[in-house]
């Protein structure tokens, strides 16, 4: 295991970004799949343009809201659209952490009751800038308004739409009780990298229907893709030989009608999820970069 992946010249942001972008899972953009608007190239692009720049001497000098902002305009104005802000969003607090291993739920908590009005007006800021997909508005503390709340306190309210907000509200519950057991399971039983990805993100979609869906689609379409994903499960992918055929025809449907069943959420949380487990040692390289250790083969 590498325990100290700045030696090598990678930032665990970035690499994080960078293998949720590469697996194949359903219904997002990877190296075999585009969507008309967005190609592998412009998240790895984003995810490099992450690399150092969320480190927590910056974040605590300027503040969580200020780094995503910043970090916001600078993949915006590289890539002319929005690939990351849900990634950066759910970074940048993670990545506040002086020591990583061991602590890192409980130092998260800390930055997160540490949020202030300055943040959201810079986090406001952000999403403005990056126009994410089905954003809408609500009547009380709208992102086009003046924030009068922390961060953390605006966050709350919009937790039960939204999945980013919700680990806000819940100091990360999401990402360190489901995603992160589910990828340790998967590789604990021998799972390529790849394919522990793909079952976290089916988890993810089963037990919490993806909030981009919901927003984009309504949420009975989002509960329709929770159905789906169970059905995933539930055929024993990557296991069984009908089952190849059963992922295959859930990430056609969310491909469909210009991907606006992208499960876009989904993504980023397993991108926080796996800069959890890129901290903690759950991802062991270089093992988990060598083509056994990576590759899922023919089965998505």
């Amino acid at each position: 295991m590498i325990k100290d992946l700045s030696r090598f010249g990678f930032d665990p942001a970035f690499l994080a970004c960078l293998l949720e972008s590469t697996a194949r899972k359903p219904g997002n953009v990877h190296p075999g799949r585009a969507f008309a608007d967005a190609h592998y190239l412009d998240f790895a692009l984003s995810a490099s343009n992450l690399a150092f720049r969320l480190d927590p001497d910056r974040i605590r000098e300027f503040g969580v809201g200020w780094v995503v902002r910043t970090a916001v305009q600078e993949s915006h104005a590289l890539v002319g659209h929005n690939t990351n802000l849900g990634m950066i969003l759910l970074l940048t607090p993670l990545a506040g952490v002086r020591r990583k291993a061991g602590g890192l739920r409980k130092g998260v908590g800390r930055i997160l009751d540490a949020l202030t009005i300055d943040d959201a007006r810079a986090v406001y800021e952000a999403i403005r800038i990056a126009r994410p997909g089905g954003l809408g508005s609500v009547p009380e503390h709208d992102v086009a308004d003046e924030p009068t709340i922390t961060l953390r306190e605006a966050m709350c309210l919009a937790a039960p739409h939204d999945a980013i907000a919700r680990q806000y509200a819940t100091g990360y519950a999401d990402v360190f009780d489901l995603a992160l057991p589910a990828l340790r399971d998967a590789l604990r039983a021998g799972r390529p990298l790849e394919t522990a990805i793909v079952l976290t993100h089916l988890t993810l979609m089963a037990e919490r229907p993806d909030t981009l869906i919901a927003r984009k689609c309504g949420p009975s379409v989002a509960h329709e893709s929770a159905r789906r994903a169970i059905a995933v499960l539930a055929s024993a992918w990557p296991d069984a030989p009908d089952s190849i055929g059963e992922i295959r025809s859930f990430d056609a449907w969310l491909r469909a009608d210009g991907h606006s069943r992208n499960p876009g959420a989904t993504a980023d949380l397993i991108a926080a999820t796996l800069y959890v487990a890129l901290c903690d040692g759950t991802i062991d390289f270089p093992r988990h970069l060598s083509r056994p250790g990576w590759d899922a083969g023919d089965v998505l």
